[in-house]
């Protein structure tokens, strides 16, 4: 594909990104106690955001720390913003917004769109689940499903923003299984997708060979799997 932005996947659903003007981005920094993360990328250094789906810990993971160590913003629904405020997080880091909110930064913008899921942190209220609609000027659009079932407003959403790559949860059990993330690949028709939420734990028995046949058989979606820690927009 044709890009200048760098995308690691880095295990689980967490992902670094990198823009044309070297702007740093960690998405669901479950990093230290990921099994699948590269040990080499579990104390990232130079970050300059952080953008979160959600409150369960898989995905927030690392996010106090990073954000006091390197100073970096964190964007995130309005109620995690204030817990990671009640954790240490300074005011002047986190920006909460809401589903259908844009907040735009100097190459980039995100928007935060539905997830069926469930969210806290902490053991509280954590605001609903998303996704994230991430668009660099002049360049591509990624699209985060956050952790969700398949449910019919992908297909707006796929119309509405046009992604050119989708990170879509597979691994089963707190996510869709292969199949079903298929079908909501099909809804979303994205160039490009990448299975994620898979095989970190033993319960996430989805296998991203199961992902990458049964999209084949929906939609004309070219599957990517890369490994972890892969550069793999190219």
């Amino acid at each position: 594909m044709d890009s200048q932005i760098e995308a690691f996947w880095l295990g689980h659903s967490a992902f670094k990104l990198t823009s044309p003007n070297e702007t740093n981005i960690l998405v669901d920094p479950f990093l230290s106690q990921n099994g699948t993360t590269p040990e080499e990328w579990k104390k990232p250094e130079n970050i300059d955001h952080i953008l979160l789906t959600h409150g369960h810990e898989d995905h927030v993971g690392d996010t106090v720390e990073i954000a006091n160590r390197t100073g970096c913003t964190v964007t995130c629904i309005v109620e995690l913003a204030g817990l990671l405020n009640k954790k240490g997080v300074s005011d002047d880091q986190t920006v909460g917004f809401n589903k259908g909110g844009t907040v735009e930064y100097d190459d980039f913008n995100v928007t935060l769109t539905s997830a069926n899921h469930s969210s806290s942190f902490g053991g509280e209220y954590a605001g609903d689940p998303g996704g994230l609609v991430i668009h660099f000027e002049n360049d591509i659009t990624l699209y985060h499903l956050g952790d969700t079932n398949i449910f019919a407003d992908l297909e707006l959403y796929g119309q509405l923003y046009d992604p050119d790559i989708c990170f879509v949860p597979m691994g089963d059990h707190f996510t869709m299984g292969p199949e079903e993330a298929a079908h909501a690949t099909g809804l979303i028709d994205p160039g490009y997708a990448v299975p994620i939420h898979y095989g970190t734990f033993p319960v996430l028995t989805g296998k991203p060979e199961d992902f990458q046949s049964d999209v084949e058989q929906i939609c004309d979606t070219e599957v990517l799997i890369p490994e972890a820690g892969e550069n793999f927009i190219q």
